[in-house]
């Protein structure tokens, strides 16, 4: 069986810098102790797990602002997803030594979120709805963003299409081609609106890479966590774009061998925020497989 590894895959730099972010302030004597994340610093288990070992706690919960009712001395961190600006106006209030790990492609949409509301616009934003990214995003003008997923979400709005001032942007880890669908959508409803399409490079990069090179497979496998929107949207993309089988696994002891009986080409893709220790031991879990679990020979080559 042939092992394609499809690149480029796993950590983007937002998650190296986020991680290294972390790493260094648990190390620093000077920054003070102890350290807390609000959420997982990025939808991975494993990379939640490796930073515990370094003595930092990830506090869970879908409310960043709650989460910091938990915390009352020391540092705490803003994850990749980044927070809104009520969550940093509430830890520094009490007293806390803030660590902003943003990702820069998130904290580019926050910006410009502000600047459109200031400037009186409405926004529609595409993003999924109980992910970290859109909360913080739209707590920079909650008056001014509403959340659509899909163009029902967009009808049900009940904007009038002559309304002047509108502006679109959206979260950075969507579907490059669901996203596109509604972009689409909303311009031939708003020929007006000034359109932001603020997926990031990252995200474009792997999901057109697992589309391409997954053609050629006879199974994709994604590896990423269940939370990772990221992950999840590279099982969609190929599934629904390449039109080929796809299976998310957290780890190598998700792998079953029966799923690879007459497989001859399985792709390997992973998620921009899984740890590439764990992608690597799906891989050479997959290169150790016996052939004959792989491929089972034929009556006709059994009898030659």
């Amino acid at each position: 069986m042939e092992v394609i590894k499809i690149s480029p895959r796993g950590y983007c730099y937002g998650v190296v810098d986020a991680i290294n972010l972390a790493k260094k302030a648990a190390k620093d004597p000077h920054i003070p102790k102890p350290i807390y994340i609000l959420g997982a610093i990025v939808h991975n288990r494993h990379a939640v797990a490796e930073l515990e070992e370094y003595g930092i706690i990830s506090l869970e919960g879908d409310d960043r602002e709650a989460l910091l009712d938990q915390v009352s001395e020391g540092t705490v961190i803003f994850t990749a997803h980044g927070v809104s600006p009520a969550v940093k106006q509430k830890a520094r209030a009490k007293g806390l030594f803030c660590i902003d790990a943003t990702c820069p492609d998130v904290t580019r949409t926050h910006k410009l979120v502000k600047e459109l509301a200031a400037q009186g616009y409405t926004i529609l934003y595409i993003g999924k709805r109980g992910h970290p990214e859109p909360a913080g995003v739209i707590g920079e003008a909650p008056d001014h963003v509403h959340l659509v997923e899909n163009e029902a979400d967009v009808d049900a709005l009940g904007i009038e299409p002559d309304r002047e001032r509108i502006a679109v942007t959206t979260q950075t880890t969507l579907s490059k081609w669901d996203t596109e669908r509604v972009l689409n959508y909303i311009k031939q409803r708003y020929p007006q609106a000034l359109v932001f399409n603020d997926l990031c490079m990252a995200t474009q990069e792997r999901q057109e890479a697992a589309v391409a090179q997954g053609r050629d497979a006879d199974l994709v496998l994604v590896v990423g966590d269940t939370r990772s929107n990221n992950s999840n949207r590279l099982v969609q993309v190929v599934q629904e774009i390449a039109r080929r089988p796809a299976r998310l696994v957290d780890s190598v002891a998700d792998l079953r061998p029966e799923w690879f009986a007459g497989v001859k080409r399985v792709a390997v893709t992973a998620g921009s925020s899984t740890p590439s220790r764990i992608t690597r031991e799906v891989i050479e879990y997959l290169e150790s497989l016996p052939v004959e679990v792989l491929a089972p020979k034929t009556e006709t080559e059994a009898e030659s």
